[in-house]
């Protein structure tokens, strides 16, 4: 019989070295989020690929539950909402006393279960960390625009993520000091304020599919729009 020989195409080789050094990076780091099989959990830091893994979350409405009661997170679940090609059934608002028993996650508004995940962790991991850094006070309180909006995007025939309550908009944030940072006041000065809202993006998009400025367009000059579109979970990302 004829030997057959079986070669590996330089695609396959690229993917069991990438995967063979995530392995590596995430063991000598001991931070198992860095890989892609791990199961996420929101009370981990962010890793490499903890976005993709919340915009995964829309398949699954128990699971984001469970990862969210897992992780400290004080919730209740907003009755379905079916009004055409929009609507939700994953809606979830943060309960009086928001994420691990503060008080500055938005407790007035109805959002997409992953959209809350991601929240929470881009408050701990981003916002927070930034605020004490930069501005020697935590955040009391984050303002926002709404989630849940049955329209279009603007000036596209695309449907919004707001059309599933897959999107928040954030208008600023509230200090313990009394201080008060929006997007619309400061997001062009220099100083730390600026650089506080500048990090918040950047970190927003390390968590979230879609994160949009002031920097992308008219439209977002007074609010930092998040969203968790399902194309995040193949790691297809907007941030500007």
């Amino acid at each position: 019989m004829r030997a057959v020989r079986l070669t590996l195409g330089s695609a396959t080789i690229a993917a069991i070295l990438l995967a063979l050094g995530l392995v590596l990076l995430a063991t000598l780091r001991d931070r198992p989020q860095d890989l892609p099989w791990t199961q996420l959990d929101l009370g981990e830091p962010t890793g490499l690929f903890t976005g993709r893994k919340l915009a995964g979350l829309g398949h699954d409405f128990p699971r984001c539950r469970a990862l969210l009661r897992k992780a400290g997170v004080r919730y209740t679940v907003v009755p379905p909402l079916h009004a055409g090609v929009c609507g939700y059934a994953d809606g979830v608002r943060f309960d009086a006393g928001g994420s691990r028993g503060a008080a500055y996650m938005p407790g007035d508004v109805g959002m997409a279960c992953p959209v809350a995940a991601g929240l929470s962790m881009w408050e701990w991991n981003v916002v927070q960390p930034a605020a004490r850094r930069l501005l020697g006070s935590p955040v009391v309180a984050i303002e926002h625009y709404g989630s849940y909006n049955c329209r279009r995007i603007a000036g596209e025939s695309s449907w919004s993520e707001h059309a599933t309550a897959d999107a928040i908009d954030i208008a600023g944030f509230r200090l313990a000091d009394g201080r008060h940072i929006t997007v619309a006041g400061d997001w062009k000065g220099k100083g730390p304020d600026a650089t506080f809202l500048h990090d918040a993006r950047s970190g927003a998009c390390r968590l979230f599919a879609t994160t949009l400025s002031p920097d992308y367009n008219a439209a977002h000059w007074n609010h930092l729009h998040l969203d968790q579109a399902a194309r995040g979970e193949f790691g297809w990302r907007a941030c500007r």
